[in-house]
Formats: C-alpha cells, structure tokens, sequence
C-alpha cells in the first residue's frame, strides 16, 4: 500500500476495484465502513453484489476480466471533461502525449459494450472520482488473478497519477496483500528476480554486496515462477522442490498438472504445521511452529514490520521455520546459519536491505515501523511518493485491451470466478480444523443466478458436477442474485471439492500470476 490503513479516514472517496473487502479484509472492510458512514463516498466496481455494494454510492458491475477497459475509459471521462490535474502531471508525470492519444481507443461505446457498464455510470464513477479530494483506490487479487493482471495494475496507477491522487494524505493505490505475512515474503526476496528489498537479481553491485556477507557464489540468473517450476517438473528438468508453508495441490491452478508435476520430482520436502493435501506426497515432512510458537516479525499489507512474540513452547518435535532451515543449511557444509535468535537475523537484513536499515527487535519492542525505514533514527513511512516516485517520474502507460484467456462458448458456457469466503480461509489448513467455523460453514456451495438454475432445472438442495476442459469436481448449490446471469462463484477452501482442478493455467506474461478470476465451466444436476 502507498498509504496506511488509518489513511482511508481522509479520503473524499474511496474507489474499491476487484476486492470483497468485508469478507477477504474484513478489519479494513469495517474501516471502509466507518469512513463511509463519517460522509465518505464509495465506488465499489465487481461483478458480483458484494456486501460492501450495500454501503456504496455507486456500483459498477462491470463484466469479469473488463477492468482495463473501464479504468481506461473513466480516464478519458476525467480527460476530457477536464478533471485531471495538469500540475502533477506535467511536474511528476513522464510519456504523457503518447497516454493521451492512446485514451483515443476507449470512447464509451466500447467501453459501455465491453463491460457491460451503462455510459452514465462510468461518467458518474470517473466524475466522482476525479473531484474527491483526495480519492484513493483499493484492489486485491480481482485485479491480478488474471492473464491481463499487470495491465490491470498499470490502469490503476494511470487512473491515480492522472487526478495526482497519489503520495498525500487520503489517496494513494493500495493492493491489500492475501495473508498476514506476504508482503514480508516479498520484502525478504521470496521471489524469482530480487533480492531482499526488491534489489535486482541481475545486479552485479547488489550480488558483490550479498557475497560479502553471505559468502559463496550468488548467480546473476534470474529463478523460475511456480507455473514455470510445474512446467519444468513435467519436463524433468526440475527435480527437487523444498516447500515451506504453502499448499499448492488445493491453491494452485490447474491442480492435476501441479500434482502430476510434484509427483514427478526426485525429491519432495514440505515444512508445514498440518499434514497438507500436499505433504501427504511429500518424501519428507518437517513440523514447523505455528505463529503463536515463535519470536518473528510479520509486515503487514501497509508495510508495518511487527514483533510476533512467543505465547506457548512449540508442539514436541516442531521448531521454527528459520530454526529448522538453519539446521538443514549447516548439515549440508552452509557457513553463517549459526544465528541464536530472530533478532540476529533481522539485524542482518538491516544491513543488507536499505528499506529496512533502521529496524531492529530493540525498536520494534515500542510498536510497529513502516518501510522504508534507512536509519535507526528514521520514523518510518506512512506515505509513499510525497515528493517523487522511486524511478524519478511516474510513466503514465497506454494499455490497450485484452479480453481473458478463456471465455464461455457452447460447450462451457458459464463463467467460474473464484475467490475467498468469510467463515475460512485459503486452503482450510487452519480454519478447517477449527469446529465453530465448519459450524458455519462446512462445504463448498456454488453461487449460481436464478436464471442460470432454473435452465438447469436446480434447486438449493441438489448437489451438482461442475466441469471445465481440465477436470470436474462436485459440490452444493446456492441459488443467489449475488452472482450475475452466466456465473458461478467458487471458493477453494475445501478439500472436498477442489475448485482449482476447474481453474485455468494461462498466467499473466509478465507476472506469471494465473488467471484464477476467469475460466469457462458447465453444470450439470447430480442425481
């Protein structure tokens, strides 16, 4: 996020794009409420009636996977009605011309035609958007799930740089992260081209840098996605996979090719704290400490590192995970894994992570610290691109528009998106096991129109097969307006019915993030 979860306070309005707030976030889904009930406007753009729909001044059901075409288009309301802010764009903005001519391609027949959004709505949300002082957005994985999820990414951000709603109180564009820890993962190098602190893979300073401190030979390489992992397994050029702490076989695409893939390895390590659907095909499991078990730090969706503090000794025979990887490492010969304590390991990223220089247990011990955070005597930041953006001007860039990788036709002819439910969470490692939540909620139910089940002849009884080109899986019925006319809706928290056999493996190219948000399916009624 470029700006704080308290920050929504301040903003004029607030415009929700891809999330369901309430159920997938909830605690800053009660603050978007707080906000709104304070004078603040909300515009709420989803396929589906979301509970934050109730609350919104305007609602945008916009056709899945039409994001681009909408963004683009309230830009050129904004344009041409003359509501952009000139100063910031001509002070902190770069490519404009070419921006500008290529709004051109998104007048609103096409925009209405492809979204399925009515012209005097889009106006609307762009006006409304645009005179707010501030605006800031709010989006989650309904923006990136998809095989077109940076050019999604990328409208967001010319839709903010255009107003200048960006680097003050109460704007800002602000991806709210799916667990409690990824943007920490992210931050620690969990990814295939950076190091700690989004340093460049390929840099031979950055790798000079942590050769100094971590000795060995670093590779200038970059590493390989998870699709890109499963597509080598398959070809047997990947043989060996140490997973820690994820469950691919229920959360990833696809999931027969992701299981045919981890069954093609030489070698399978899965560090965990439950028996996963994916460690029972593991060759080794290692117990790992729950959050409750451990000292640590979390770094929460606005960027706050926070101590996580010990409550109980871990269960017999588990450890923390930095404990279990530090043992592996020095039996296999590894230098510099002899740390005795958390606080150690996070006085070493500070010294080899510039955002995080000025963090330390000790400091941490007074609350929270926003990155970046350069010295011991920095504050921290709230607020991100107050004065500039990291690479100097924001490039404003023309996107042009690209309909999902699978859409309905006549032999599918629904639309399954999938997304997370309030009662559970991911894959049910946890909340599965917890008695009061399948209380609630104790299968899978799948959201479908009145219209579509009563072509198919269904009732909120029946049990139903759900089929797409990779696999079928089956599960109850929720008969529900929520959805529209041509979807279903489908989480993947149980193991029962798992959703992800359905799901598509076309990625995004320049992520390689699945298009989890849109694939074509069929139902038919279980007798």
């Amino acid at each position: 996020m470029t700006n704080s979860i308290a920050d929504m306070a301040d903003a004029d309005c607030i415009f929700v794009i891809g999330s369901n707030t309430t159920e997938a976030h909830p605690i800053i889904g009660l603050t978007v409420k707080q906000a709104v009930r304070k004078g603040t406007k909300l515009i709420v753009a989803d396929p589906r009636e979301i509970h934050l729909v109730r609350y919104a001044d305007l609602w945008l059901r916009l056709k899945s996977g039409s994001d681009v075409a909408l963004l683009m288009g309230m830009i050129k309301v904004i344009v041409d009605e003359n509501l952009h802010d000139t100063g910031f764009i001509k002070e902190r903005c770069e490519n404009i011309d070419a921006f500008m001519e290529s709004l051109e391609a998104y007048d609103m027949d096409f925009v209405e035609k492809t979204t399925g959004v009515p012209r005097k709505q889009i106006i609307e949300a762009a006006r409304m958007y645009a005179e707010g002082d501030p605006s800031t957005i709010l989006y989650t994985l309904g923006i990136t799930e998809h095989s077109h999820g940076t050019d999604n990414v990328m409208a967001i951000a010319n839709l903010a740089m255009v107003t200048g709603n960006i680097g003050k109180p109460g704007s800002g564009v602000n991806p709210l992260r799916g667990q409690n820890n990824v943007q920490g993962a992210c931050d620690m190098g969990a990814l295939p081209n950076v190091y700690p602190g989004y340093q460049s893979s390929n840099s031979s300073d950055t790798k000079k840098k942590f050769e100094a401190i971590w000795g060995g030979n670093l590779s200038l390489e970059k590493g390989l996605t998870t699709p890109e992992m499963w597509d080598k397994a398959h070809g047997g050029t990947f043989k060996a996979l140490y997973l820690i702490g994820e469950n691919p076989v229920l959360s990833h695409p696809n999931s027969k090719h992701v299981i045919d893939a981890l069954n093609s390895l030489d070698f399978l390590v899965v560090q965990d704290i439950f028996l996963t659907e994916t460690a029972k095909l593991a060759d080794v499991v290692l117990p790992a400490a729950s959050f409750a078990e451990k000292d640590g730090t979390f770094t929460n969706t606005e960027r706050r590192v926070q101590m996580v503090r010990k409550a109980i000794e871990p269960v017999d025979g588990s450890m923390a995970d930095w404990e279990i990887t530090c043992q592996i490492a020095k039996r296999m010969g590894g230098e510099g894994f002899d740390y005795e304590s958390p606080s150690q390991i996070m006085d070493e990223i500070s010294k080899l992570t510039p955002i995080y220089g000025g963090i330390s247990f000790e400091r941490l011990e007074n609350g929270g610290l926003q990155w970046p955070c350069s010295t011991v005597e920095h504050p921290g930041t709230p607020i991100l691109h107050t004065k500039q953006f990291t690479r100097g001007k924001g490039k404003l860039i023309p996107i042009k528009y690209r309909p999902s990788e699978e859409l309905p036709d006549d032999d599918y002819p629904l639309l399954l998106t999938t997304g997370r439910r309030l009662f559970h969470y991911h894959t049910g490692t946890m909340t599965r096991k917890t008695h009061g939540l399948n209380i609630l909620m104790d299968r899978e139910r799948v959201q479908i129109n009145p219209v579509d089940a009563l072509k198919l002849g269904i009732e909120n009884s029946d049990t139903i097969k759900i089929s797409s080109r990779r696999g079928a899986v089956t599960a109850g019925v929720d008969i529900t307006g929520v959805v529209p006319e041509g979807v279903v809706f489908m989480s993947f928290h149980f193991a029962e019915t798992p959703t992800n056999v359905l799901t598509s493996h076309a990625v995004d190219p320049v992520t390689q993030t699945p298009e989890y948000k849109v694939c074509a399916v069929k139902i038919e009624k279980v007798e």
